[in-house]
């Protein structure tokens, strides 16, 4: 397999900036936390924010694609509220409401 870990995480990273159309100023919030190689083909790219345990869990295949399937993990229940999101960007903060509120 010619993709790295590297390369992995950028590609996830991108991937799901332009899922969610995040806008240049907020993709500094976005931090790649981990990728690990699955089998012959595949990466697991997981994509945290700074100071929250939300994530996102993207698989980025040898071809440089990304499943777009992903998946939202968080350990935060629906009912906790989302004062914890008050120091975020408008659009970041919205996108985190929208993953919690659908799983």
């Amino acid at each position: 397999m010619d993709l790295t870990a590297t390369q992995a995480e950028a590609l996830a990273l991108d991937f799901l900036m332009n899922e969610w159309n995040v806008a240049s100023d907020d993709r500094e919030w976005f931090t790649p936390l981990s990728a690990r190689f699955i089998g012959e083909s595949w990466y697991v790219v997981e994509i945290g924010l700074e100071g929250l345990p939300d994530k996102w869990v993207i698989q980025v295949y040898d071809t440089g694609e990304c499943d777009p399937s992903y998946t939202f993990v968080t350990p935060i229940p629906v009912a906790s509220g989302y004062a914890d999101l008050s120091d975020l960007p408008e659009m970041v903060a919205e996108m985190l409401v929208a993953e919690r509120n659908s799983r």
